[in-house]
Order: C-alpha cells, then sequence, then structure tokens
C-alpha cells in the first residue's frame, strides 16, 4: 500500500523548523504484510487482556438478569424474545459454549470477550482508505481504549453491536474497493449478528447513512469553494457509477441483474441469520420437523420480534428522562473512560484536514488518494457519526449508563487513528533529530495510554471503588460477595430442603417490595413472577447454577418472624437487627449490593457447611 501522509519518501509535515537531513522522515515502520502482522499482534494481546481474570469480578446486576435467563433456556430450552434483556444472541450462543465449556462467570462473558478481542481486526478492512501507520493507530484504540477493554469483559450487548457493526461497515466498504460481491455476504452476516444483540443495531444503520449524507455534501461545499461547477458533478456521477462498476465488478459485461441478484442474496442471508436467533425456542426446532409449522416461526421472529421492540422501545416510555443530565453523564465518562481517545480524535482531525495530505478528486484507495488537500471521507464519517452518537444516545438511553460511551468512543477511533499516526511520525523524527523534549512528551502519552487500560483492569477487580465511578454502573455489587455466594453454593449442594430464604422487605423510603416473590416456580420461565425478583439481582445467577432450593417471606410492617429457618438467609442491610435476635449462632457477612447504596447481609449456619 502507497502512502501520501508523509510516511515514506516524503518529508514530515510540521511546523518546527529543522534541516534537511534532520527532517527527513525514516522509512516505514510498517509496511504491507507487516501492518497486517502487527494488526494480528495487536489482536493477540487484546484477546489476552479480555480473557485473563475474565471470571474474576462478581456478575453485574445485569449481567445476573441476562445470564438468568440464558442459565434457564440452557437447561430447559425454552427461549422467546423479550426486548428489555436485548437481542437473543447472548442466550442462544451461551447455550452452546455452557454446553462446551461448563457453567461460570467465566464462560459468561467468554462470547463477549472473544468478539471484543478480534475487534481490532476490523482496522485492516478500511486499509485503502488509512495509511500503514493509521491502520496501526485504528487496531490500537480498538484494543486498548479503557471503555472497549472494561465493557468486552462485561456480559452484556454493547460491544457486541459496536464490533458487529463495524465489521459490517468495513465490509462494504472492502465490497466498493475490490469489487468483490462476496464483501456483501461478509457485511450481511456481519449485521444480522448486530441485529440480534441489541436494538440500538438500527442506530448504526442511521448513523451510517447520515453520516454517508453529510460526507457527500461535504465533497459538495468543496467543489463550489473551489469554483467548480456543482451541477456538472452531479450530472456526472451517473457515467461514474457506470464506469466504476464495470471496472470493479463487471456488472455491465455479466448483466446488470449481476449485482441486483447480490445483494438480494445478501438481505436473504441477513433475514436468516435474524430469524434463526429470534425464532421462539422449543418452535423452532419443532418446525424444522414439521415444515407446516416454520411460517408462523418464522413470522414470530421476524414480524413478531419487531413488534416486540417497538412496542417496548418504540413508544417513548423509556425515554420519559431529561436530557442534560444523561448528556452530562456520558460526556463525563468519555473524559474519564476516553479521554485520551479524545485528543487523539481532534489531533486526528486536525491533521488530516489542514495538514498537506492530499487526496483524489472522486476518492480512493492509497491512503486518501492524491490532487487536493482536505480531510478524507473516512475521517469525516467517523466525526459525523461519533457527534451524532453523542447527541443522540442521552436520548435514545432508558437509564445514565457508562456502556452507551462505547458507541462513541467506536466511531472517534478513526480520527482518532490520525491522531495517532501523527505522534508516531513525529516521534521518530524526533528521534533522528535527537530532539529529546518531544520524544519525552510522545513517552507520556504511552504511558498515560498504558495506565488507562492497567486502570480499566484494576477497577474491573475492585469495581466498587470510588474513584472510577464514572466509568462503572452503579448496579455492581462488591466483589467479596462473590466468596459468600461460593460458601452457599457449597451448602445448597449438600443441604436437605430449603437452602436459601430471602427476607422479604419494604424500602424505607420508597416502600418498593424487595426480594419477595409469591410463587417461586414462576420464575421457570419469562417473564418473572413479580417485580421484587429483580431486587435480587445478580445472586439468582449463583443459586441457578447449583439447583438451590430457594424461596422467601413476605414483608410485613413490623418484621417476619421466621419459623425453622434456613441455613442461609439473604436480607437488606435494615432488617440485620431483627434478623440477628432470631439467628443465633449464624454468621453475618455484610456486602455493598449497588456501587454507592445497598448494602445486603448473608445470614449463614457455619455448620451446614460440608467439609472440604
Amino acid at each position: 500500500m502507497t502512502s501520501d501522509d508523509g510516511v515514506g519518501a516524503s518529508a514530515p509535515t510540521n511546523a518546527v523548523s529543522r534541516s534537511e537531513s534532520e527532517t527527513a522522515t525514516p522509512e516505514p515502520l510498517l509496511a504491507g504484510a507487516r501492518t497486517l502482522y502487527a494488526v494480528l499482534s495487536v489482536t493477540a494481546l487484546a484477546l489476552l487482556a479480555r480473557v485473563v481474570g475474565l471470571g474474576a469480578r462478581i456478575m453485574h446486576w445485569d449481567e445476573g438478569r441476562v445470564g438468568y435467563w440464558a442459565l434457564r433456556y440452557h437447561e430447559n430450552g425454552e427461549f422467546f424474545y423479550r426486548p428489555i434483556i436485548h437481542g437473543p444472541f447472548i442466550p442462544v450462543v451461551n447455550d452452546w459454549v455452557f454446553t462446551l465449556v461448563g457453567v461460570s462467570d467465566f464462560s459468561a462473558r467468554l462470547v463477549v470477550a472473544v468478539v471484543g478481542g478480534l475487534f481490532p481486526l476490523a482496522a485492516w478492512l478500511f486499509r485503502e482508505h488509512l495509511d500503514d501507520t493509521e491502520v496501526v493507530g485504528l487496531a490500537l484504540v480498538l484494543a486498548a481504549n479503557p471503555l472497549l477493554v472494561y465493557y468486552s469483559r462485561f456480559m452484556r450487548n454493547d460491544v457486541l453491536v459496536a464490533v458487529f457493526s463495524v465489521f459490517a461497515l468495513g465490509f462494504v466498504v472492502r465490497a466498493v474497493d475490490t469489487g468483490r460481491l462476496r464483501y456483501l455476504y461478509f457485511a450481511a452476516v456481519s449485521m444480522g449478528l448486530a441485529f440480534t444483540t441489541k436494538g440500538n443495531a438500527i442506530l448504526y444503520i442511521a448513523c451510517y447513512l447520515g453520516a454517508a449524507v453529510l460526507v457527500f455534501d461535504h465533497r459538495l461545499v468543496e467543489l463550489a469553494a473551489r469554483g467548480d461547477s456543482v451541477g456538472s458533478y452531479l450530472r456526472s456521477r451517473p457515467a461514474w457509477a457506470k464506469r466504476r462498476l464495470t471496472s470493479r465488478w463487471n456488472t455491465f459485461e455479466y448483466g446488470a441483474g449481476v449485482l441486483a441478484v447480490n445483494v438480494v442474496g445478501a438481505l436473504l442471508v441477513f433475514l436468516a441469520i435474524v430469524a434463526f436467533f429470534y425464532a421462539p425456542r422449543p418452535e423452532l426446532g419443532q418446525a424444522l420437523g414439521n415444515p407446516a409449522a416454520l411460517p408462523g416461526v418464522l413470522d414470530e421472529a421476524t414480524v413478531g420480534a419487531a413488534e416486540s421492540f417497538y412496542d417496548s422501545w418504540g413508544s417513548g416510555d423509556h425515554q420519559d428522562h431529561p436530557y442534560l443530565p444523561f448528556f452530562y453523564g456520558l460526556s463525563e465518562t468519555l473524559v474519564y473512560g476516553a479521554g485520551l481517545t479524545l485528543v487523539f480524535a481532534v489531533v486526528g482531525l486536525a491533521v488530516d484536514g489542514y495538514g498537506s495530505r492530499s487526496a483524489q478528486v472522486d476518492g480512493g484507495g492509497d491512503g486518501g488518494g492524491r490532487g487536493r488537500r482536505g480531510r478524507r471521507w473516512l475521517v469525516a464519517f467517523g466525526l459525523y457519526w461519533g457527534v451524532a452518537s453523542l447527541v443522540g444516545y442521552p436520548i435514545a438511553t432508558d437509564i445514565e449508563a457508562p456502556w452507551a460511551a462505547v458507541h462513541v468512543v467506536v466511531p472517534l477511533a478513526f480520527p482518532a487513528s490520525v491522531g495517532i499516526a501523527y505522534l508516531y511520525r513525529e516521534t521518530r523524527a524526533s528521534v533522528v533529530a535527537r530532539d529529546t523534549v518531544s520524544v519525552g512528551l510522545a513517552a507520556i502519552v504511552v504511558v498515560a495510554a498504558l495506565s488507562g487500560v492497567v486502570g480499566a483492569n484494576a477497577a474491573y477487580i475492585d469495581s466498587t471503588s470510588q474513584e472510577d465511578k464514572e466509568v462503572l454502573q452503579w448496579a455492581q455489587p462488591d466483589n467479596d460477595l462473590k466468596a459468600t455466594m461460593q460458601t452457599v453454593g457449597r451448602i445448597a449442594e449438600t443441604n436437605e430442603g430449603v437452602d436459601v430464604l430471602f427476607y422479604g422487605s419494604y424500602h424505607p423510603t420508597t416502600d418498593e417490595t424487595l426480594l419477595y416473590v409469591e410463587n417461586e416456580e414462576s420464575l421457570e420461565r419469562m417473564p418473572p413472577g413479580g417485580p421484587a425478583w429483580h431486587s435480587r439481582l445478580p445472586l439468582p445467577w449463583y443459586l441457578e447454577r447449583v439447583d438451590a432450593n430457594v424461596t422467601s417471606t413476605e414483608p410485613s410492617e413490623n418484621g417476619t418472624e421466621l419459623q425453622n429457618p434456613p441455613p442461609v438467609v439473604v436480607a437488606y442491610e435494615w432488617e440485620a437487627d431483627n434478623l440477628r435476635e432470631q439467628l443465633p449462632g449464624y454468621t453475618e457477612h455484610r456486602h455493598l449490593f449497588r456501587l454507592w447504596s445497598d448494602e445486603v447481609v448473608v445470614f449463614v449456619d457455619e455448620s451446614a457447611i460440608p467439609e472440604e
């Protein structure tokens, strides 16, 4: 791949006046196959960073909810789409993972970690529009941004939908760049998987279309500023498209229908993937043996799923919140969790838009082409997409959660890659010129980036640290609770009768019913038997794994008197004094149940713990 960005024979573009010998740009470190090897190496490190210690943190409230229903599906084979827990990808795929490697916190998060770890490979798809160093820079952002690292180690769909959507975009770009129609099918598979993870896949499509329109408008503005005829340019587009199709796809040589057939084929692949994942279970398996039932199952998997999604999210009830606090929270998360990415993005936009880079009139490969100054379409595309996400997600989200920042970091990674490449080139030039100040500043930036990744992983283990509250969602229990639940699991494996009692109570300020479920058998299938069940999360995930016998007491204004309590009793901290008197001899384990508020108390009869 050739480059016109100062990497190669041309001199670097900077404002510092140096002698010709000092400013001669070093030979590119990464070129051709070495760029691919670098991207593969970054990907390997990204996978390692996401998999090591993956099961160390106790499940988050949201992980516990999705994990519980995934586990129930794994056990009874029953599943149907419920928009509130997002798409069916995790339950369906984790069913296979649980079968292969068993059920654990590690295995529950494994698919998200692997997909997130493979994210840097997407950079290779854009190699015709970024130079070699920028491709590696993009891979580095996707591998090492602290938010992407943290939420790739979290059983949630945000990283999944981002990865699949970006791969889909990359495959479409490769189809245009190479004229190979097979990339359309790869794009269809990727986008189909994105739609099986989370409903905001449709926002990615909207952002892509909107950014493409703005990029095209930007092109027209540039033409008008140069004094060229915009009308002539627009009239020339059909002929240009025909030439491009002829040279790239040989469409007119083999017939215009070839492209149309492949586009339709790709759409059918997309629909097949969506239908497979959204089809209710076990009805899908039954329909495969009874073709007469298949149309009804497919209707439920497509039209029915779309209606369910609209009924849940399209009504606007989930978006009924003030805008500014959500916007502030998202911005704060970006500053704390992606500060360097933001800085590199600003630098990249400045370098790409106002530097000496030239680009073809019609766009093209070799890092952006030649012939005019101006920002490359991919860099502008990332900017428009990122700004739209920053402005739009405070409206689209139902709760103020830092994982929404993932969808802003990803588009800004494209201009950030240009900034990283610029830092790399300037640092190499400074080394040649023995400019120790510049080298030292670059070293500080690199150390800051590495410390951000290390900090994200440290926060992953110590998830109740107040220092990282800007990037952690509040419904995260204290990690010490995990050891207590392991003890409870050992008791449940040998105890006869009821193993765990949830002590139902009323919240002291909201009067909300907590922990009590009238019919525990209702928890065998979705939806759960009452909203109070959610106040137990993530404990049901751990109890279901060991097949614990669980019950609960109905809340009482004056407290509930226990008769023959089981070996484990779980209650909120405001009930601890009352229970302590009723549970003599029980050991009391106190844990933060949410990041900064609720505290849960687990009373354990030590005599019921089996000897190891």
